[in-house]
């Protein structure tokens, strides 16, 4: 399992993380997601060494991460960390070599990544070169050519088709199937809800949420109704009821806990015919928008 506990960090007066702290179990593919400057990349750089923390500790196995263990990582940077100049087979069997692997196990991993996303045939091409989607294909080949016990992923479907997206996606859950704790970070929120098997939502520097999808789409429960002709209002008066939208008949309601959703319905036969009433569970690009909202609030209140 890998461990990020506690971890802060302070850049002057900012502070970029304030006691972030999950786990990602073997096997599993966790999503990182938050706003720019929310503290995701000052996160991963943290577990790959690249910064160090001010205080907590990221553990691999239940050890410290250290040099040694660094070296069994796959990292993908956000920003591009290839030689522009230099040939892609050359620079992957180069980086193969710097994470161990003795010369021809190098060349056979390159060949085998290269033609599993689809450049096999750009080998002998300088990075510069190519497309901006071909160089993010080059990237995840970088941190995959050494075979790593964990991944971690910055942005690793920036700029790509949705092709290659298939193709990446399918990568990180072959190496989830095989036991590899799998960690990105992604801005496309209905991608990280379709791949990932647990997602941690962060806001300026603190984890606000952590759960599967289904998890965390409970912690807003509600309902959505059709109601004909219904008064103004009618929903107001409802114990522990919030109206989040009304478009014509239909209303979306949010319920607290223990409000029983029998009595929304009473009130609403009361208002008029019902048409349609069901459950409903937002989708995560709604539940990130209400977690950082909430979390703004609090601490506006704070």
């Amino acid at each position: 399992m890998l461990d990020i506990g506690g971890i802060s960090k302070r850049f002057g007066t900012l502070q970029a993380l304030d006691g972030v702290s999950f786990s990602v179990q073997p096997g599993e593919v966790f999503g990182f997601v938050g706003s720019n400057g929310a503290g995701k990349t000052t996160t991963m750089r943290i577990v790959l060494g690249v910064l160090s923390a001010d205080a907590g500790e990221v553990r691999w196995r239940a050890e410290p991460v250290d040099a040694e263990v660094r070296r069994r990582i796959g990292y993908m940077p956000e920003e591009r960390g290839l030689y522009p100049k230099m040939k892609v087979g050359d620079q992957l069997r180069y980086l193969a070599r710097l994470h161990g692997l003795g010369e021809a196990e190098a060349a056979a991993s390159v060949t085998r990544w290269t033609g599993r996303l689809g450049i096999e045939n750009r080998i002998g091409d300088e990075v510069q070169k190519l497309s901006l989607g071909n160089q993010q294909r080059v990237q995840l080949c970088a941190a995959l050519v050494h075979d790593p016990e964990v991944l971690v992923l910055d942005e690793p479907f920036s700029g790509l088709d949705p092709t290659a997206v298939e193709v990446m996606s399918g990568v990180l859950r072959e190496k989830a199937a095989e036991g590899v704790p799998v960690i990105f970070s992604s801005h496309q929120l209905e991608l990280v809800e379709r791949l990932c098997d647990r997602i941690g939502i962060i806001a300026a520097g603190r984890m606000v949420a952590v759960g599967t999808v289904e998890e965390l789409r409970t912690r807003d429960t509600g309902v959505v109704l059709d109601v004909d002709g219904p008064p103004a209002g009618w929903a107001d008066g409802v114990p522990g009821v919030e109206v989040v939208s009304v478009d014509g008949a239909r209303t979306r309601l949010r319920l607290t806990d223990g409000v029983d959703d029998q009595d929304v319905l009473r009130a609403a036969v009361a208002a008029g015919p019902v048409h349609e009433f069901r459950r409903f569970r937002p989708p995560l690009t709604e539940l990130y928008r209400d977690v950082v909202r909430d979390m703004a609030k609090e601490e506006k209140a704070a």
